[in-house]
């Protein structure tokens, strides 16, 4: 065997016996770590200060970005975020432009049944009398909606011995609506024109029940 492969036979062998002498004094390590500051040396540079500082509480986002920070009703939904964790302001307002449209539309349509779960009995009877009224002078409607242009969070109360919850919303809603009399002819509308429609709703609940639905309990412009 040459001296050559005789040295690096050797030097080998230092190498592991170093590998493993290193590895019974510190243990295995992964990826970079700082090396720890000594403790109980009164002489150690103490740990930096952050530059920062955790800011904790504060005003509600979800809240004050529909209405006025402090007022009755930011004061009101508090409470129902309270009471219900898991509620979000930003999210029911986006329910309601879709419960906007399912229920503006299933009125147009005479479709009064497929909505009772979202109504107040109060508000039921009302709709149904229009679609009767309607029924008994031959006239129906044929309406398609657009969309809704504007939704705008109005006011909001909580009682908090009850947990009943009421969040009033101003809706622009804009449709095309034709009402024909029983030979079929136009009385009202157009089914070229887009028309805009103005609604105010208060929709309730009480805050903390299993049943997720809220109701429609009053109408108005």
């Amino acid at each position: 065997m040459s001296s050559a492969v005789i040295q690096l036979l050797v030097l080998a062998g230092i190498a592991i016996f170093l590998i493993l002498r290193l590895k019974n004094v510190l243990g295995t390590r992964e990826g970079f770590e700082k090396p720890p500051l000594p403790m109980g040396d009164a002489d150690a540079p103490s740990a930096p200060r952050r530059q920062f500082d955790v800011i904790e509480g504060g005003p509600d986002a979800d809240i004050i970005d529909h209405v006025p920070d402090g007022s009755p009703a930011a004061r009101a939904l508090a409470g129902m975020k309270l009471t219900e964790p898991s509620f979000n302001v930003g999210e029911f307002l986006h329910g309601a432009r879709g419960a906007y449209e399912m229920i503006l539309m299933a009125f147009e349509n005479g479709d009064l049944d497929s909505i009772l779960p979202f109504l107040s009995r109060e508000v039921y009877e009302t709709l149904a009398e229009v679609v009767e009224l309607r029924e008994r002078e031959g006239l129906t409607v044929q309406a398609n909606f657009v969309g809704v242009r504007e939704l705008t969070l109005v006011n909001a109360t909580y009682d908090r011995g009850t947990q009943e919850a009421e969040i009033t919303v101003r809706f622009v809603g804009e449709l095309t609506s034709v009402v024909r009399n029983r030979q079929g002819e136009v009385v009202e509308g157009s089914p070229s024109e887009i028309k805009r429609q103005k609604d105010v709703w208060t929709f309730a609940r009480r805050m903390g029940s299993d049943n997720p639905n809220w109701q429609l309990v009053a109408t108005g412009e």
